[in-house]
């Protein structure tokens, strides 16, 4: 059969470690044979941002903004030991925080439901939809390793010279300092973000920080979503028979798990960091949840949501034999594909994704999965599979729709 013709070239932002292995083996086995794949192709592996100074970064989040569509492989956010490991020239952002700040978007997170794998908590019989804010607090802090005595204080200067002081802390001894940051149009277009997906998904949407403690900071989350709602989304909601409510995050958390699910749960950036992480650990694996960025202007980033799988890819360095569970990078490939399909009207393109995933999800559902599945499944015959024979399973299950 003829390959299917794109437009539109994609991002490709290739990573790091185990999952840059998959990556390449997802192309070759699930993409190539099928499409004529057209991709701008940046190397976001760490040795090339190193190199590069990580300008390599910032020119595949001005590429997403020029093409609109991108597909990001998992990378290393390095700490000191990443430092000594690949002789690095510094500490480099997490790639993820400079292309989420340079687009300005909202990182929607579900998890990838199978038969075969129930989640934890029993009552949850549809995927929680994680919104998290994409742009600043602690993933663009300052901080200060305090030596020893002295004050702390936090200023701000107007354009004018005017100045906003007030004490941190007085410190007795040696301690540490964290700055951390927002703006209102940031938190604006997030709550616009959160509001516009709900309604295309028709899904009830959630809120939640902690305003009684962060009286300033969290406080200003809570009211410009309420003035957003307000002025912009309350007569929608309730003509599409939705809900918004806001809630403390510790009361969130307690009532996410007496719920049934099918909604979206918005955060903020750490809160949405950790709690897609819980979300996805109890619906199977980190491993089986989507994840895409979306910009105000409609610009679409697809990543997998975990990390690049050292152990593993230290084990397939030496030899060993590993069984990498490629459902979210697969997905991250199927959900850019499909919103390139649409946005360049190619149907066949749409298809293909809507076919892939399925095929994935049969191939699971009929007993043939990766050793973290293995271990959860209620299935009863269950073959496991190494890295590579699942995919390749994945194709021959393609082959058959």
């Amino acid at each position: 059969m003829a390959k299917i013709q794109m437009k539109t070239p994609l991002v490709e932002m290739d990573g790091d470690e185990m999952t840059r292995i998959l990556w390449q083996i997802i192309k070759d086995e699930l993409l190539l044979p099928y499409i004529d794949l057209k991709t701008e192709y940046y190397d976001l592996g760490l040795e090339y941002r190193n190199e590069t100074n990580d300008q390599v970064t910032v020119d595949s989040a001005e590429a997403t903004k020029k093409y609109g569509v991108a597909v990001k492989c998992a990378t290393i956010t390095p700490n000191a030991a990443r430092m000594t490991e690949y002789n690095l020239k510094e500490m480099w952002k997490s790639p993820n925080g400079t292309i989420r700040a340079a687009l300005d978007g909202t990182v929607f997170r579900a998890p990838i439901q199978v038969k075969g794998i129930e989640p934890c908590v029993k009552n949850w019989k549809k995927p929680i939809t994680l919104a998290r804010h994409a742009y600043g607090d602690v993933y663009k802090n300052t901080e200060i390793k305090v030596p020893g005595k002295g004050k702390a204080e936090l200023v701000f200067t107007a354009e004018d010279g005017t100045e906003i002081r007030e004490i941190i802390h007085n410190f007795d001894g040696p301690g540490i300092l964290q700055g951390i940051h927002n703006t209102d149009q940031s938190i604006t277009s997030f709550a616009k973000a959160c509001f516009s997906y709900a309604l295309d998904t028709k899904q009830d949407l959630w809120f939640a920080t902690k305003d009684t403690i962060s009286k300033k900071y969290d406080h200003n989350f809570k009211d410009i979503f309420e003035e957003v709602y307000e002025k912009e989304y309350k007569d929608k909601f309730e003509a599409a028979g939705l809900e918004y409510f806001y809630t403390l995050i510790d009361d969130a958390v307690a009532r996410v798990m007496k719920t049934e699910g099918g909604f979206i749960w918005a955060c903020k950036n750490y809160d949405g960091d950790v709690m897609s992480d819980m979300v996805s650990s109890a619906c199977g694996s980190l491993a089986m949840m989507t994840s895409v960025l979306v910009s105000p202007t409609g610009v679409y980033e697809y990543e997998a949501a975990h990390g690049t799988v050292q152990r593993h890819y230290y084990k397939h360095l030496e030899g060993e034999e590993t069984s990498t569970n490629s459902v979210a990078t697969i997905f991250a490939w199927t959900g850019a594909l499909r919103k390139r399909g649409e946005l360049d009207e190619i149907p066949e393109l749409v298809t293909f994704a809507d076919k892939l995933e399925k095929a994935t999800l049969q191939t699971i559902e009929e007993g043939k999965m990766t050793k973290d599945l293995a271990l959860i499944t209620s299935l009863e015959e269950v073959t496991v599979l190494n890295s590579q024979d699942f995919i390749k399973a994945i194709r021959e299950t393609l082959e058959t729709l």
